[in-house]
């Protein structure tokens, strides 16, 4: 073996920052090593790699019984927990079933949510919370809950993907979800049952008798102080019911729209999920809220179904969201620090607020507003919304960022207040597809315009690509997954 070099220490493997020695590691692993290799180098290798490796965990219902023992002796390494609740597969009989042609029973079969592969949904929850309720509080836990069958994408959905959520410091450079070749499918959309399947609400048949006994359910739940965070993606097409989320502590949330007249149950059914939020969180209130509404403008092409030219599915071409439920988010915003609600809600109904409300810690606030369009009747509408946002930030002393953006098809805008309160300034900043002037009672003069291309706007994804909004409005990968779709759906009619 060749001594050093004279005049040169070597460098130790403890003195290198973990970021180098982490930066190492994914450097290894990209050639082809494996971890488990890498592990019998040395004891110094073989503690980090445990700290890398255990750091992120997928896990299931199947490995339940036996995961405390797996990672007892690593558990303040875990970071971050993927659940996957992963549904029977099915074939080419069920990925479409029609009512009319199918007993009742064998109909209701092929749709139900309530079982994964190996258990019941409410038995692998109750093992799951019951783990996690012996974890310590300042374990800083982050559980992201998925829900799927591989049959999804292997039928009328084969761009799908099932992936664990990715951090934005972590996302470039890494490896983007296998891209699928799908011949032919732009030349058939899907049928609306099809639709109606992948996004079928959880445990809609039971084993609860009543809304009221599946929220009790989810009430006595253990607690689970060392989770601060829950993810519940867009990839989650199934729809859990609204009011069982307060008890998950749903701080990132992407539902996705309802595609027939049950729009209106929800809404009520989001009322009464952001009231349990107020009460569920009166002792230990939330800090950050994310709800970000998903769609698809192709999806109520799908669904639409016109007799006498009236639509018979009640799917709106555009999502009209419920004044009612933007009044509640207000309020459910007021101990918030950080708020980001899109679709679900418009900018016009949050700020339709009472005079009394005050929000001393909000530093972040993100809406979107179906007004923000280049119609000329949006003028007006677009005026007086701005002209109430800036009543409402009178209220919010701490606020350092304002956003409004709308994004679909063909339409990206945004309009951005940013405030430097050390060094006692503002910007405003308007940033769209189109020109578009503030009159002088909105704001008297501009600081910014910047025009984007609307030809690159294929959908709401693109949007927000384009847009550079200053805060996460959603995960990363969920965004990658909006625009794969949209690629996949390219020539595919939309409204």
């Amino acid at each position: 073996m060749s001594s050093p070099l004279p005049g040169r220490n070597p460098v130790s493997w403890d003195r290198l920052p973990s970021e180098i020695r982490l930066l190492i590691f994914q450097a290894l692993m990209q050639d082809g090593c494996r971890l488990g290799r890498l592990a019998t180098v040395s004891r110094a290798w073989k503690a980090d790699l445990e700290r890398y490796n255990f750091a992120r965990i997928r896990l299931t219902p199947s490995r339940l019984k036996d995961f405390p023992s797996m990672i007892c002796r690593n558990r303040g390494f875990v970071r971050y927990i993927w659940f996957c609740l992963e549904l029977d597969e099915y074939d080419c009989t069920q990925c479409a079933p029609k009512p009319r042609r199918l007993p009742n029973e064998e109909y209701e079969a092929a749709m139900t949510v309530n079982d994964t592969e190996h258990c019941p949904i409410t038995t692998a929850f109750l093992g799951l919370f019951s783990i996690l309720s012996t974890w310590d509080q300042g374990s800083n836990l982050v559980l992201d809950i998925s829900i799927y069958s591989p049959s999804d994408a292997q039928h009328w959905f084969p761009y799908l993907t099932f992936i664990p959520d990715t951090p934005s410091n972590r996302l470039k450079g890494s490896r983007r979800p296998k891209q699928t070749t799908i011949a032919g499918f732009r030349h058939q959309a899907p049928p609306s049952i099809s639709v109606s399947k992948v996004f079928h609400t959880v445990m809609e048949e039971g084993p609860f008798e009543s809304e009221q006994l599946e929220f009790q359910w989810w009430d006595q739940l253990p607690s689970v102080p060392a989770v601060t965070s829950v993810l519940l993606r867009q990839q989650n097409r199934r729809r859990w019911r609204p009011i069982a989320l307060a008890h998950m502590l749903a701080l990132h949330y992407e539902p996705w729209r309802e595609w027939c007249s049950f729009q209106r149950d929800t809404d009520k059914q989001y009322l009464s999920l952001f009231e349990s939020i107020v009460r569920c969180h009166r002792s230990c209130p939330l800090k950050r809220l994310v709800v970000f509404e998903n769609f698809n403008q192709q999806y109520p092409v799908f669904m639409q179904r016109f007799r006498f030219g009236d639509d018979l599915s009640c799917c709106d071409s555009i999502r009209k969201p419920a004044p009612a439920v933007g009044r509640m988010v207000a309020l459910t915003s007021l101990p918030l620090e950080h708020l980001a609600a899109f679709f679900i809600v418009d900018a016009s109904h949050f700020f339709a607020i009472e005079s009394s409300w005050e929000w001393p810690n909000l530093t972040s606030l993100v809406l979107t507003s179906r007004f923000l369009t280049p119609d000329e009747n949006s003028t007006t509408e677009i005026d007086t919304l701005l002209q109430a946002a800036a009543a409402a930030a009178l209220k919010m002393p701490r606020l350092e960022t304002m956003e409004i953006w709308n994004g679909r098809k063909r339409l990206a805008a945004l309009f951005q207040y940013r405030a430097s309160r050390s060094l006692h300034q503002a910007k405003i900043l308007w940033r769209g597809t189109w020109k578009w002037c503030m009159v002088p009672s909105v704001f008297e003069a501009w600081e910014a315009v910047e025009l984007v291309d609307e030809a690159a706007i294929q959908s709401h994804g693109d949007a927000l690509h384009h847009l550079m909004l200053s805060g996460q409005v959603i995960r990363p990968i969920s965004l990658q997954q909006i625009q794969r779709e949209q690629k996949a759906l390219e020539g595919v009619e939309a409204l």
